[in-house]
């Protein structure tokens, strides 16, 4: 048997049943639940352990001190916390859920007792359910490991082996940040997707035979599950309230310039900085930095890491091995 921390995880859609594969990958015991029979049935086909109910899942977590996964969408939690809360009050818990503030007060409000590091997967497709998942998909994705003040470090540390184990690498943030964060570069795309979209089905026809490159990149993650987008956007209403005001003054500006003088420049030069920044921090030579888990500074100097782009590549003992843009 492995000496790895096996890994629980319940739901098995295109995140939780990607979490599965990674970790039979690296090794760990790991077995599932999902309340969708077609999930179910395409898991257990390919060769996983996937349980018959959520409390066989979850108190086979208890009785081998698993690492619980909450991998469901954000309206499903509070009933897969009920049953952690009756089966598992006291084990480790993550979650993979696209907001994380709402997930925290729910294990605050339903399971007090848990050990819990809330995490998010920056990964994801269009398509969703068990056959869209793969054992790659966290591969070189940024994972983020949440690192709030009340979050204990061993949690912290099990969510983060385990992100690591299935590719990724870590970023440490609070939950508020991340939220704030998300809003803007994956929860407001939604938006703007759906709306360019509809945008393009209005001019009817002709316009959607001349639709090319730019149109159907805008508009891919449009054809994500509605239930899956109103759950995670709509989950993370405040942050999102604010990303959306953000982006309607640009749109204001650039209305607004249109139709006085003809020219869009300002938009348009604002938006090729804006990508400029995204592609230099994805090149940007990289330094090592070493951060002393033991410290009672830890944390802040993790926190400081994620603020400024850095990850969290592996551990040395007690030491996380990270780096940062220079």
């Amino acid at each position: 048997m492995s000496g790895m921390r096996a890994v629980c995880v319940v739901g098995l859609g295109l995140i939780g049943g990607s979490v599965l594969r990674a970790a039979v990958r690296a090794g760990r015991p790991a077995w599932g639940f999902t309340s969708s029979t077609s999930d179910s049935e395409a898991a257990r086909a390919a060769g996983f352990d996937v349980r018959s109910t959520v409390d066989e899942a979850v108190g086979e977590a208890a009785a081998r001190e698993a690492l619980v996964v909450v991998a469901v969408p954000l309206p499903a939690v509070d009933e897969v916390l009920r049953t952690v809360a009756s089966l598992a009050p006291s084990c480790l818990l993550t979650d993979v859920v696209s907001v994380k503030q709402p997930v925290a007060e729910a294990v605050a409000r339903l399971v007090p007792g848990a050990r819990y590091a809330g995490g998010h997967p920056m990964q994801g497709r269009s398509e969703s359910g068990w056959v869209s998942g793969s054992e790659t998909l966290f591969d070189g994705a940024a994972w983020v490991v949440v690192a709030d003040e009340d979050t204990d470090l061993g949690p912290w540390r099990e969510a983060a082996e385990l992100a690591l184990d299935c590719g990724a690498h870590v970023v440490p943030t609070t939950a508020g940040e991340h939220d704030a964060a998300v809003a803007r570069v994956s929860h407001l795309p939604h938006v703007l997707a759906a709306v360019l979209a509809a945008t393009g089905a209005d001019g009817g026809p002709l316009a959607l035979a001349l639709a090319a490159g730019s149109f159907t990149d805008g508009t891919r993650v449009a054809g994500t599950r509605a239930d899956l987008v109103l759950a995670m956007c709509e989950g993370n209403r405040p942050a999102l309230l604010d990303a959306v005001d953000d982006a309607l003054g640009r749109l204001g500006a650039a209305r607004g310039a249109l139709a006085s003088t003809g020219g869009l420049a300002a938009t348009i030069r604002a938006g090729n900085a804006g990508r400029a920044e995204l592609m230099g921090l994805r090149s940007a030579e990289r330094g090592e930095v070493r951060v002393d888990l033991t410290d009672p500074e830890a944390f802040d100097d993790l926190r400081s890491l994620g603020a400024g782009g850095g990850r969290v590549l592996r551990f040395d003992g007690t030491v996380a091995i990270a780096d940062l843009p220079g």
